[in-house]
């Protein structure tokens, strides 16, 4: 693998199990993609996607087999945080904890750097 592993973004147990479950039923060398873009209603969204092949400059983290991909325009609005799943009464989701975001949407999933 080309890509650069990265000690700025952690994966929660409960986040690598429940990747690895969806990743059982995908192809053979999945992994799980999360980024950001513009949008939302609080400035920047968190997006997460399966993917089989990574780009080269792509950074990855690992937890106990399941493999995280993060492109490095996301990283620095992710640098620091930790990507979690949450089953709750709101459902069941991935959740990024980002020590950078100085609001969020209630959703989890748009928010804001000052």
């Amino acid at each position: 693998m080309d890509a650069s592993p990265s000690q700025n973004f952690s994966v929660t147990e409960r986040a690598a199990k429940r990747i690895l479950t969806i990743l059982a039923t995908e192809p053979e060398g999945s992994k799980l993609r999360v980024s950001v873009s513009g949008g939302g209603c609080s400035g920047f969204q968190y997006g997460f996607a399966v993917e089989t092949a990574d780009a080269a400059d792509d950074i990855w983290v690992e937890r106990d087999g399941a493999v995280v991909l993060i492109d490095p325009t996301s990283l620095p609005f992710l640098e620091g945080s930790t990507l979690d799943f949450v089953d709750d009464l709101m459902g069941q989701s991935f959740r990024v904890e980002n020590p950078n975001a100085t609001a969020a949407c209630g959703c989890g999933t748009s928010f804001s750097i000052g």
